[in-house]
C-alpha cells in the first residue's frame, strides 16, 4: 500500500516538468528517494522505475522505447540507493547525483552518439541535484511526524 502511494507521488512528480534544452527536468525521483530511505530498496525501486515510466508517459516518450531500459536502470539506482545513504548521507546524495547523470546515460554514447549524450548530462545534472535538494527538504520536515509515530506520540487515525 506505501510503495503504491510513493509510486502515486512519483507520477503526480512526473506531472511537475522544467524545461530544459533536451526534453524536460521532472521530479518524480523525490518520492522513489523518500520511499528508498522509509520503505526500504525494493519500495524505493518499485516508485523510481514505474515513476519514470509515467513521467515519461505524460512527456509523450520523447525516447520510445529507450524509457523502458531507463525505467530499469533507475530501480537499479534507488535499489542500492539507500545502502550508500545510510552509510553517509553525502556519499548517498553524490552517487544518485553522479550515477543519474553520467553512468546510467552512457548506454546512449554507444545506442545514439557522443553528441547526443553530452547534450543530456548537463539537464541530467541539474534534474538529479533538484530532486536531492527536495528530497533532503521533505525528509528534514516529515521526520519528527516519523519519529513521533515510532515514539506513539501521534495518533494514526
Amino acid at each position: 500500500m506505501w510503495t503504491a502511494m510513493f509510486t502515486s507521488m512519483a507520477a503526480l512528480g512526473g506531472l511537475l516538468k522544467i524545461p530544459v534544452g533536451i526534453g524536460s527536468i521532472a521530479l518524480d525521483a523525490v518520492p522513489a528517494l523518500l520511499a528508498s530511505i522509509l520503505l526500504g530498496p525494493v519500495s524505493g525501486a518499485v516508485a523510481g522505475g514505474l515513476g519514470h515510466l509515467l513521467s515519461a508517459l505524460t512527456g509523450g516518450f520523447p525516447l520510445g522505447p529507450f524509457h523502458l531500459f531507463i525505467s530499469v536502470e533507475m530501480a537499479m539506482l534507488l535499489l542500492l540507493f539507500p545502502f550508500i545513504y545510510n552509510k553517509s548521507r553525502w556519499m548517498g546524495y553524490l552517487f544518485f547525483i553522479t550515477f543519474n547523470s553520467l553512468v546510467l546515460p552512457l548506454p546512449f554514447l554507444w545506442m545514439m552518439n557522443s553528441v547526443f549524450y553530452w547534450a543530456l548530462v548537463p539537464a541530467l545534472t541539474a534534474g538529479a541535484c533538484i530532486n536531492v535538494i527536495l528530497f533532503c527538504f521533505v525528509l528534514q520536515k516529515i521526520k519528527p511526524a516519523l519519529m513521533g509515530v515510532k515514539e506513539g506520540k501521534v495518533s494514526a487515525g
